[in-house]
């Protein structure tokens, strides 16, 4: 057993709620230059695209995953992961997850999106831009944003890890033992219920208070992600449109994205707390 799932499972058990399963994934970036083990190529899918969303659910149930520039499905998740550089002013090579369906409703000739169109808002506000092309539902489809102005704005407050330096991310269970470093970022699908008491566990022996970060889109990507890793600190957001239409998380859920240092101290507070919040009890929480 990994030390990881030592943790997720003394997490569980915890709860105190008998067979709760608690969907997590662990996340680990591999930088340019550094060495990626061999053994996490064989999970490198080249002869399709997925985006981070999909990674993060696969992962989940137990299917590990290595994204790279080649195969990441949305390019706007290679850009928050460090995998893109945000300001490419070329299409990427390739057919992506993410622009095919643009693709599939396009009327007239399709020339996929550059990263540079993702960035200056030009995707998300298609239809202001006069890009109904990069529309995902069709010619009534306005967009993500009103027009590229706002579309910016929102950018802006999107964390992503940039320059683009990293070379590959990889997908994981608490049970993979093929790989035993900790991971950067532990991200979770969660029901309301177990966020409170997640959060309880948290400040049992810290006493901070989550401070969460929500936006409409890249959320799994950007606020689960890159959002832990480059600021250290816990968040959480629901999941976002691509999340619920591609990787089809369901109704009942939401994330939570946790540097592996907050995670040691949720599982530890989880321990000391056990006896102050029966969870059991909680409306819901044995369903």
């Amino acid at each position: 057993m990994t030390p990881v799932e030592q943790m997720y499972r003394s997490m569980i058990q915890d709860m105190g709620v008998e067979d709760l399963i608690i969907p997590t994934t662990l996340v680990k970036f591999f930088k340019k230059g550094d060495s990626i083990p061999e053994s996490l190529w064989k999970n490198h899918p080249e002869h399709l695209t997925m985006t981070s969303c999909q990674a993060t659910k696969q992962a989940s149930i137990g299917d590990a995953l290595l994204l790279t520039r080649k195969n990441i499905g949305c390019i706007a998740a290679g850009i928050s992961l460090g995998l893109i550089d945000q300001n490419e002013n070329k299409p990427l090579e390739g057919s992506r997850v993410y622009t095919d369906i643009m693709k599939e409703n396009a009327k007239s000739d399709f020339t996929s999106p550059t990263p540079e169109e993702f960035t200056q808002g030009v995707v998300y506000a298609c239809q202001a831009a006069g890009k109904q092309e990069y529309a995902l539902f069709g010619p009534d489809d306005v967009g993500r944003y009103k027009d590229q102005e706002v579309a910016r704005k929102g950018i802006e407050q999107m964390m992503a890890i940039q320059p683009a330096v990293m070379e590959g991310v990889f997908f994981y269970t608490p049970e993979f033992s093929e790989y035993s470093s900790p991971p950067d970022v532990v991200v979770m699908s969660i029901r309301p219920v177990e966020l409170t008491r997640i959060i309880q566990a948290y400040q049992y022996n810290t006493g901070k208070r989550i401070e969460a970060s929500m936006g409409g889109l890249r959320v799994v990507n950007s606020d689960l992600i890159a959002r832990p890793y480059l600021t250290q600190k816990i968040n959480v957001s629901t999941f976002c449109l691509g999340a619920r239409l591609i990787a089809e998380f369901e109704a009942d859920r939401m994330g939570i994205g946790m540097p592996y240092t907050e995670f040691e101290e949720v599982v530890r507070g989880m321990r000391d707390s056990k006896t102050g919040f029966p969870f059991h009890l909680y409306p819901g929480a044995a369903d």
